[in-house]
């Protein structure tokens, strides 16, 4: 008989980002009661939920926060971004929509205190470092990131 194979592998938590863009504007919400990053702007955003691929998280985060719908072939992923924080492992994708159904609103103001439109190039200073990093890698053409490590 033949004892299984034991790996130690990484569990990271998995969280997909939406930029719905209009020109060179990207939407972004302001974080409110949430315990993380309040008063800090935002990409429309969450964790992957079991069985859910990236592309399905991304949309229904779009829906949720933003009030859009989004089909699956007008998300075109940017970049894959592996990062290390002090207390745990995440894989980010970052998908951008330039289509979608509906208009942008704060569809969570129990979560966020609004919805803006900023450009790409001048985010306010408010905003979340590692969305800060997405944009700047981005605009670079980077397409993956490993963040956090030594």
């Amino acid at each position: 008989m033949t004892t299984p194979a034991k790996y130690d592998t990484a569990t990271p938590y998995l969280c997909a980002y939406v930029m719905l863009r209009d020109g060179n504007k990207i939407a972004m919400v302001l974080r409110t009661n949430t315990g993380w990053m309040d008063s800090h702007w935002g990409l429309l955003a969450g964790k992957v939920e079991k069985d859910e691929t990236f592309t399905q998280a991304a949309i229904r985060e779009a829906k949720e926060e933003g009030g859009v719908t989004i089909k699956p072939e007008d998300l075109h992923l940017k970049l894959i971004m592996q990062r290390r924080s002090d207390d745990s492992d995440w894989v980010n994708a970052v998908f951008e929509a330039k289509r979608w159904e509906g208009q942008a609103h704060n569809a969570e103001p129990h979560l966020h205190s609004e919805l803006g439109w900023f450009d790409v190039d001048d985010v306010p200073e408010n905003t979340i470092p590692d969305i800060k990093l997405f944009l700047e890698c981005i605009q670079e053409g980077k397409t993956y990131l490993e963040h956090g490590w030594q």
